[in-house]
């Protein structure tokens, strides 16, 4: 299996409209707050622009206004193009006006996420980790942002591919790191509930923590270029 990624900014996202669906308009609509519409907006356009390069290689891919991305009933998201399910898995993150998206193949496992390096409190942590997590965060001395952001993160992408979000309690899930390097991402694997693991990779870049895991397992996500 293989995993792409693509990320844009809010700056790579055009002014105008015109490579959204008729129902993402309607959907685009509704929201009342601008940043809200503007990270749905960053969300979108770098999930389409990700499966139209994807598609690249087997001819000339859609018009960005015919990939559609449809939220399944759990909420994850879905590609149609011309109103017909297309064949691939996609995660959207988005934080700090960046935006990811990972693909993979049809029927697999995929969650992506991105997390800002940032402090979080002795509450927040005592809440969301496990006893493990934990005690992994107090070791990491001057890094227990930069860990907790990935244990966060990493638990994110897990949830995701499990397809229940943060509905499900975030301790039930456990992720184990690792610091070996490959092709500049990082190993992680993450224990869930009724024996589902899934492997994956981290990187940190410019204050952001990115981590995807999958199932089946995969190597290190293969950019998608820009």
């Amino acid at each position: 299996m293989t995993v792409y990624w693509l990320e844009q900014t809010e700056a790579d996202v055009p002014t105008e409209d015109d490579w959204l669906s008729t129902s993402e308009l309607v959907r685009l609509s509704s929201f009342r707050f601008p940043k809200r519409r503007a990270d749905w907006r960053l969300g979108r356009w770098t999930a389409k622009l990700a499966v139209a390069r994807w598609l690249s290689p087997h001819g000339s891919p859609p018009a960005l206004s015919a990939i559609e991305i449809r939220p399944a009933t759990s909420g994850a998201p879905e590609v149609f193009i011309a109103d017909r399910p297309a064949d691939g898995t996609i995660s959207i993150s988005h934080r700090g006006g960046v935006a990811a998206c990972a693909l993979g193949q049809a029927a697999s496992e995929l969650g992506c996420d991105l997390e800002l390096v940032e402090p979080r409190s002795e509450g927040f942590v005592a809440d969301y980790f496990t006893e493990g997590e934990q005690a992994l965060i107090n070791q990491a001395g001057a890094d227990c942002s930069q860990i907790s952001a990935l244990l966060w993160s990493a638990k994110e992408s897990a949830l995701k591919a499990l397809r229940v979000g943060l509905r499900e309690d975030t301790r039930s899930v456990a992720v184990s790191i690792s610091g070996t390097p490959v092709g500049g991402w990082r190993r992680l694997k993450v224990e869930c509930p009724q024996g589902v693991r899934f492997c994956g990779w981290w990187q940190l870049s410019g204050g952001l923590i990115r981590t995807v895991v999958s199932g089946p397992s995969a190597p290190p996500p293969v950019r998608l270029l820009r």
